[in-house]
């Protein structure tokens, strides 16, 4: 009796810890470098993680909004990757800050020279974009990881209002209001939107610095470790008692 106890214990406890520890799974995710508003420019970074234990990450695409176009999108240089800028011709030109647009940027994919995001660790890749829409709260990306182990994973799907987190999001950038002055407030570099130049100086990255969602998860990991070992403690005790008794 007193070993089943234990045991039932443990495996309580270890349901805890998988089930605190759950948000540490990473999706690819994109966040301003300070504040991306509405109408002007900003420096973003795409985080991906690698999610498997044997492979690395060898390419990462990303496909801009045909809904939104951006006609300026410049990628910082990253060592160990290659970057191609590719543009698309528009259905309908758009005039943007008094000049008529008829290309954007359609996707921006980066490629290994090297390593790559080996297992155990994530990269972020920035890109100075703009100008932004002001007719909108968010742009939705699609970006497509792909390991050298030739698998193929596709972070495109929406997220519905109301609905729990699709299995593979897709990056969502937030819009923030321009400031009441006017003002667009940006920590990108405020470029003519017929600038489509591919190289841009921003903020240098570390593929090994965390963020504050990193950090979350483990918070949330320790706690579930500590409500695991005070389930197993808790077992032992109980046992321990009816034992005397």
């Amino acid at each position: 009796m007193k070993a089943s106890r234990i045991a039932a214990a443990g495996a309580v406890a270890a349901s805890a810890v998988l089930a605190v520890s759950a948000p540490a799974f990473a999706h690819v995710s994109v966040q301003p470098e300070g504040e991306a508003a509405k109408g002007g420019y900003a420096v973003v970074d795409f985080k991906v993680p690698n999610e498997r234990d044997n492979a690395s990450t060898s390419k990462v695409e990303v496909n801009f909004p045909t809904d939104h176009p951006l006609a300026s999108v410049m990628p910082q240089p990253l060592d160990g990757w290659s970057v191609k800028v590719t543009k698309s011709k528009l259905a309908k030109p758009l005039t943007m800050h008094g000049e008529k647009i008829s290309e954007a940027v359609s996707k921006v994919t980066w490629t290994a020279t090297g390593k790559g995001i080996e297992p155990g660790f994530f990269q972020k890749f920035p890109l100075s974009v703009g100008a932004l829409p002001e007719d909108t709260d968010e742009l939705v990306f699609k970006a497509i990881q792909t390991y050298d182990n030739k698998e193929v994973v596709r972070w495109i799907e929406p997220q519905q209002e109301g609905q729990e987190e699709p299995e593979n999001p897709a990056p969502v950038l937030t819009l923030s209001d321009a400031s009441a002055d006017g003002h667009h407030g940006s920590s990108g570099t405020a470029k003519d939107a017929s600038d489509t130049s591919t190289a841009a100086p921003a903020a240098s990255t570390s593929a090994s610095s965390a963020d504050s969602s990193d950090t979350t998860a483990r918070v949330l990991g320790v706690v579930g470790i500590v409500v695991g070992a005070a389930g197993v403690a808790y077992g032992v005790l109980a046992g321990r008692r009816r034992t005397k008794a």
